[in-house]
């Protein structure tokens, strides 16, 4: 997740880390572990400590069951697609822009106007 927020690609972070693409692909899957000294690493490389890695673990398990049970995707939302999504949605900086996409991609999903959900606004 970190490396699409900052806009890396796999093939520079690879380059950055001696790897080919296919092996990071690997490691952003779980296909293949990542070693201790493999994560201090990326971490350099991604401009973040290795504690951001285990940020939230303790409570991974938990927002993971609340998450699904209000009804969202969490492998949806984590994918480059959830992520550019949300990145754009957050770079619009008129409140009233979000609240009119927002209710353009409600009734999309077909959902109603007024959700379960507070409005950004209301946070």
């Amino acid at each position: 997740m970190r490396r699409m927020l900052i806009g890396m690609s796999q093939e520079k972070l690879g380059e950055s880390l001696g790897l080919t693409f296919q092996q990071v692909q690997k490691y952003e899957k779980g296909t293949n572990r990542i070693g201790a000294s493999r994560l201090y690493q990326i971490g350099a490389v991604l401009g973040v400590p290795i504690e951001f890695f285990f940020a939230g673990l303790e409570r991974a398990e938990a927002s993971e069951e609340g998450a699904a049970e209000a009804g969202f995707d969490t492998e949806l939302l984590s994918s480059a697609e959830g992520i550019q999504l949300n990145s754009a949605f957050f770079a619009i900086t008129d409140p009233k822009l979000r609240k009119r996409l927002l209710d353009l991609m409600k009734a999309l999903a077909g959902l109603p106007e007024e959700g379960d959900l507070p409005s950004p606004e209301e946070n």
